[in-house]
């Protein structure tokens, strides 16, 4: 009896000793596998600055402008344009604000061509003050009396970074950012760092222009190479000159012209 019950006793525990085995065996071809594979791979999203691949819109798009207007509110803009003794902050809302006269026109012309307008201001830091949305003169201006008072710093590239994807996801095949600046960049990336990345993943789709505001234009001459352009405005005349050169005789004018059929390469 004695002799049976240590033979049933050393069978069964042969059979858990071959159970656990058997687990510790799974488990361990189970850490291998993951440790051959690595991490999990992180979903890459589509405006990953880390990416080298080129923008995707996120949206179907359609024949139509997507305008990212971006302005400066730093502390500069709080002196006083030359010739004006307002500060540089309101001869520059003003402006913008008569530049829109163009879209108006333009959409009286051709209600079937989409444009639209988001606005973004730009200190030590970026904002967006009206997500990019269809033309709305009204909303445009509110937005344009909600930009912030001047103070801090430059965050040029900081901006254009900000705005960057709202474009992709306007869904519009026509992209352009629109810089308002009186200095150079003290902020965050270099708008010379960014433009080259924009101008490169966006594979020259996204048009760059930007207006030196009481600053020398020579400044943002980098954008010759991402086929950008800038313009110089010393005063407030001259700086609705240049916006409505820009905004209307650039950007709109190609827009509509091109956007008979989905843009290749700029």
């Amino acid at each position: 009896m004695s002799d049976l019950y240590t033979d049933v006793t050393l069978r069964h525990l042969t059979f858990t000793i071959r159970q656990f085995a058997a687990g510790v065996s799974l488990a361990a071809l189970a850490l291998s596998l993951t440790a051959c594979d690595g991490p999990r791979p992180r979903r890459t999203t589509t405006f990953d600055e880390e990416s080298t691949a080129p923008y995707q819109s996120e949206v179907q798009e359609v024949f139509g402008a997507a305008v990212a207007i971006l302005i400066d509110t730093s502390k500069s803009m709080r002196e006083e344009a030359p010739g004006d003794g307002r500060p540089k902050a309101d001869v520059a809302r003003e402006a913008l604000e008569a530049m829109f006269d163009a879209t108006e026109s333009l959409i009286a012309k051709r209600p079937d061509f989409a444009v639209k307008v988001g606005i973004y201001n730009f200190s030590s830091h970026a904002r967006t003050v009206l997500p990019m949305q269809p033309f709305d003169r009204a909303a445009i201006r509110d937005a344009l009396a909600r930009v912030p008072r001047p103070g801090g710093g430059t965050a040029i590239g900081e901006a254009m970074l900000t705005a960057r994807p709202d474009l992709y996801r306007a869904g519009v095949f026509r992209k352009y950012l629109l810089v308002v600046t009186d200095g150079e960049n003290t902020s965050g990336r270099s708008p010379d760092q960014v433009a080259r990345e924009i101008f490169q993943k966006s594979e020259q789709g996204v048009g760059i222009y930007f207006v030196a505001f009481d600053t020398s234009a020579d400044r943002f001459a980098f954008l010759k190479q991402v086929r950008g352009d800038v313009m110089g405005a010393g005063n407030g005349p001259e700086l609705r000159k240049a916006l409505d050169e820009i905004y209307q005789g650039r950007i709109l004018a190609e827009a509509a012209t091109l956007g008979e059929r989905e843009p290749e390469s700029r």
